[in-house]
């Protein structure tokens, strides 16, 4: 991501004198060149580059030696010494721990539902291609972090991105706000799920799944409460050791069990409902099948897209590493280890389960003992990812409500009861959203659509051109290969796929939802029916 130490062109401005511009400052030492265009030195060959504009005022940070307060993450160590809360002290490991939990979770059991919908072959393939383009645009906004170490969330890229205008940090803030939100509220529908599941039909349990959805709602808040990524990452390593073994589980179970619930040995029968059904030995497709609908094979390519996509938490995760640097070796960590394994799992439980059988998520085709087993280690996941979007969330207002202020690094009355606060009305939003929402697939796809568009593909094209514009404007002209041109037409590429997620899939998701309610798939609004699998 980085390029090779240009020759400075031939002009006597640049070569006045060595200036100190902390507006142009990054996570690494200085060149000669001053002002807004200045680029930096990653090491003795090559740069990281300039930046794209000046700093913007609502995320500097107090300095007392110097007027303009964008210092580099060196800096921002010294400023914390003394505090009692630092938020510069994550390793590349603790951010790797951050990075599995936030990816290896229960959307990994959606990939069987995508596969039998996409077929096999098409479905691994997207599987490739899909972590491949986030690992490509994640290292992109890396890149972006480097240049401007002061960004402490994405919505601070989203205003420098388009010009530093006032009304693409509101969007984005929105954007922003509204998917963590949704995430929440999708773990609160999926804890009271595993609670109707685990407990049946028990009569004790007044309108059990608003009663479970309130008890996640207050188990999630309460873990939401330490303040920062270094703390969360240990609990975060657990989420995804336990994930890890839910899945692989649930994996194996599915080729122990003699048959997949729900099997029905006669090739085609009529359901107690009155539906014709297909019945049989396990139906595996490499291919989709021609009665396969453009909205199911759609959603179904969301549902992979969405697991990926996670590029909205990743500035803020950068904001508190100890070295920037080192962020691409627990990318790539990550990025590793979930094609591989959300593959292997998905391609198991799916051929085990085939067509007729597959539910989303796949621990509804596990047989009783093995489903209650097997989901019964996701309460990790279920709990800590939201309270990882809660926590995301929570200190984007925290740190504009204090900016500068002691409440914002000591441990005082007033910071504290604002941080529980703040997480509080996120909850309670989460959970809202949770009864007024209460399905698994479309309420993914659908966040896909809205939201993914810009924060998985739109935001890091346009950071790439902007990147490349700012180094030609600072004399760093990159060689006219092939490389360069494949390198422009992917991220053009990128830009598009991100708007075909908004608009065809916004339709396709809508669609979606309103053949669900049609068929009667979807239970009403804050019902206390069970959704337990």
């Amino acid at each position: 991501m980085s390029a090779r130490t240009p020759s400075p062109p031939p002009d006597s401005r640049r070569d006045k004198s060595r200036i100190d511009d902390a507006n142009a400052s990054t996570a690494f030492e200085e060149d000669v060149r001053p002002g807004l265009w200045s680029w930096t030195k990653l090491d003795d060959t090559t740069a990281v580059g300039p930046r794209i504009g000046p700093a913007l005022h609502s995320v500097t940070v107090a300095s007392d030696d110097s007027d303009d307060s964008t210092v580099t993450p060196e800096r921002q160590h010294e400023l914390e010494k003394g505090n009692a809360i630092q938020y510069r002290t994550c390793s590349w490991q603790k951010t790797a721990a951050l990075l599995f939990s936030e990816y290896i979770c229960l959307a990994i059991m959606s990939f069987p539902w995508s596969y039998s919908v996409l077929g096999l072959v098409p479905g691994l393939i997207l599987t490739v291609v899909v972590c491949l383009v986030v690992l490509y645009t994640s290292l992109v906004l890396w890149e972006f972090c480097l240049r401007h170490p002061e960004v402490r969330d994405v919505c601070d890229i989203g205003q420098m991105l388009f010009w530093n205008k006032n009304w693409a940090w509101w969007a984005t803030a929105i954007m922003f706000l509204l998917n963590n939100t949704f995430i929440q509220g999708l773990h609160v529908v999926v804890g009271a799920e595993y609670l109707n599941t685990m407990t049946g039909t028990d009569p004790g349990v007044a309108c059990r799944t608003v009663s479970f959805g309130i008890i996640v709602a207050i188990v999630c808040w309460l873990c939401s409460l330490p303040r920062t990524f270094s703390t969360l990452s240990k609990l975060g390593l657990f989420s995804a050791f336990f994930t890890f073994i839910s899945v692989l589980l649930a994996a194996a179970f599915s080729g122990a069990q003699k048959q997949p619930a729900g099997y029905d040995p006669r090739p085609s029968f009529t359901s107690d409902s009155g539906v014709a059904s297909v019945g049989g030995s396990p139906i595996v497709t490499a291919f989709p099948v021609k009665s396969a609908s453009y909205i199911a094979c759609f959603n179904a390519f969301l549902n992979i897209s969405y697991t990926f996509i996670g590029q909205i938490t990743l500035p803020s995760f950068i904001a508190e590493m100890r070295e920037p640097k080192d962020f691409p070796k627990a990318l790539w960590a990550c990025a590793i280890a979930e094609v591989i394994l959300f593959s292997v799992v998905g391609a198991v439980i799916y051929v085990y389960t085939g067509n007729q059988y597959m539910t989303a998520p796949a621990f509804g085709s596990l047989q009783e003992t093995y489903k209650k087993v097997a989901f019964s280690f996701m309460i990790p996941t279920i709990i800590f990812l939201g309270v990882l979007y809660a926590s995301v969330s929570a200190r984007f207002v925290f740190f504009r409500i204090f900016k500068n202020s002691k409440h914002r690094t000591e441990h005082t009355i007033t910071g504290w009861s604002t941080w529980a606060a703040i997480l509080l009305a996120t909850w309670i939003a989460a959970f809202v959203i949770a009864e007024v929402i209460p399905f698994f697939s479309s309420l993914l796809s659908l966040m896909s659509s809205l939201f993914d568009s810009f924060f998985g593909f739109i935001f890091w094209g346009v950071a790439y051109f902007r990147m490349r514009k700012a180094d030609s404007r600072a004399g760093i002209a990159r060689k006219r290969g092939i490389g360069t041109i494949l390198l422009g037409v992917t991220n053009v590429i990128i830009i598009l796929v991100g708007f075909l997620f908004l608009t065809f899939g916004s339709y396709a998701s809508v669609l979606g939802i309103l053949e669900a309610y049609d068929t009667g798939s979807v239970r009403s609004v804050f019902s206390c029916a069970s959704n337990g699998l």
